[in-house]
């Protein structure tokens, strides 16, 4: 038989495990649920990483029993998690605190504390201090709560915490690192001058890795209770958006993809560093060497549906259809997606969404309408600032469940006035990229030659019919949003 390979997602719903073949076929996979985060207080976030733990021996466990024996053959991992987590260890790798996580908005105030007392400190680190990062949550914890913060020994991101149970290294990828305000984006590499903001040095840090390159091996406890043999080699691994780059293919300069998920992401890949901290976009050193990527972000996107689903008592699927056969163009409600706040070009965790145009006419199916279009000018808002950092998009997929709506696709189309590519069905998620940098890692294969996009189904070209109206209506969408805020002050 031959070799395989294991990518692991560590999500904050769960763990997800696949196994592919050397060809990057799938082999088989298992997923297992972790306890939901808790919310002390509005705004906090916070899941126990024993949590995540737990979930990922869950996932292997279940892959031993349904692919016992390719799973014998695997010869490196991968890792893919959620970015971002503060996860606090002492001297002897005892957790001090639950994770505080990337959804977290309490170091509000850190942050502006932070960018005063470092004035270079978005051109050092590429993006804007933001209560989503790591560090401003280590700021808080400083002010709040002193004592653990004393006993600080090492800060690790959560797929680097699973790393360290799994091979006993304390060790770090590039892109995640990029999301804790703490690297020299440019340099890819620590920066002492963010690190002493926050009190902390390069002894705080995990040592740093490409994503494709090796981190260390699977403990020997861990090689006999899956019935693998030899050593297994544990790639560097990715932040879940770069992993989901490295599922989709998306690793070369103007390739990337566009994310229908709860929250919505334009992704790109860079031959360059390129920061655009003004337009609140994302700058991060790639899983692949010498590659960076970029990212618009907006908080709510298929959860905006999600959330006029719920207050109307119907499905998203199907307010979704609604909204297709009634689809004339533009409607006269304008939605505001901004129900969490929004980062991309905000940069507001206090921004609200909002319904305009409202009438005697409007029904649920316009009112899906206008959310499924404020989404997409959302969208639009985060192309415009990444054009402004002189990014160049060559080719964008469709990913996300909310990817399944046509007129969806056509909207982003339109107003993105390019071309979106819908892969055929089939798994382009975090933990497909991550066993591509699993086999990479252990074989010395070259990234280009494995992370290859999949099969498209269709494309999906803009409406020219609907390209004027669509930029007046965008006109409008980007007119209310300092009304709003303005009369909310």
């Amino acid at each position: 038989m031959s070799a395989a390979f294991l990518g692991i997602d560590i999500g904050t719903s769960g763990v997800k495990a696949l196994l592919i073949d050397g060809k990057g076929r799938a082999l088989g996979d298992a997923t297992a649920p972790a306890v939901e985060p808790t919310r002390p207080h509005p705004g906090w976030s916070e899941q126990n990483p024993a949590d995540w733990w737990s979930a990922t021996l869950a996932a292997i466990d279940k892959l031993s029993k349904s692919n016992p024996q390719q799973l014998s053959q695997v010869r490196g991992i991968g890792l893919s998690g959620h970015m971002h987590g503060a996860t606090l260890l002492g001297k002897n790798d005892e957790v001090l605190r639950p994770c505080i996580l990337w959804n977290d908005g309490r170091s509000a105030a850190e942050c502006a504390e932070m960018e005063a007392a470092l004035p270079t400190l978005r051109q050092l680190a590429g993006n804007i201090a933001m209560p989503g990062f790591t560090a401003p949550k280590i700021a808080w914890v400083r002010k709040h709560e002193p004592e653990i913060y004393a006993r600080i020994a090492k800060v690790l991101l959560p797929k680097a915490y699973i790393r360290l149970l799994l091979s006993g290294e304390h060790v770090e990828d590039l892109s995640d690192a990029a999301g804790t305000l703490w690297l020299d984006v440019g340099k890819r590499d620590w920066s002492d001058q963010l690190l002493a903001v926050t009190g902390l040095t390069r002894a705080h840090m995990p040592r740093l890795v490409d994503g494709s390159a090796p981190s260390g091996h699977l403990k020997r406890e861990f090689v006999a209770r899956w019935g693998m043999s030899g050593d297994v080699v544990i790639a560097g691994g990715a932040g879940d958006n770069a992993a989901a780059a490295c599922g989709i293919g998306a690793i070369r300069p103007g390739e990337g993809f566009v994310s229908l998920g709860t929250s919505g992401v334009i992704f790109v890949s860079n031959d360059t560093f390129r920061p655009n901290t003004e337009g609140a976009v994302h700058a991060f050193c790639h899983a692949i060497p010498d590659i960076w990527h970029q990212m618009g972000v907006i908080l709510s996107a298929a959860d905006s549906l999600n959330w006029l689903a719920r207050m109307t008592g119907q499905k998203p699927a199907d307010l979704a259809g609604a909204a297709e056969t009634q689809f004339q163009g533009p409607g006269a409600e304008i939605f505001l997606p901004y129900l969490s706040g929004e980062r991309t070009p905000h940069n507001n965790a206090n921004a609200r969404g909002a319904f305009v145009g409202l009438s005697q006419s409007t029904d649920p199916a316009r009112l899906a309408q206008a959310v499924m279009e404020g989404v997409t000018f959302a969208f639009r808002d985060c192309q415009r600032v990444l054009n402004d950092a002189g990014t160049r998009i060559d080719r964008l997929l469709a990913v996300g469940g909310g990817s399944k709506s046509p007129l969806w696709l056509r909207m982003i189309a339109t107003n993105l006035d390019m071309e979106i590519a819908l892969p055929e069905d089939g798994d382009f998620g975090g933990a497909l990229g991550a066993a591509r940098l699993g086999l990479c890692a252990a074989t010395g294969a070259a990234p280009a030659n494995i992370m290859t996009m999949p099969a498209i189904m269709t494309v999906i070209a803009p409406d020219r019919g609907l390209a004027q109206a669509y930029a007046d209506q965008y006109a409008r969408y980007r007119a209310l949003y300092p009304a709003i805020e303005e009369a909310r002050t």
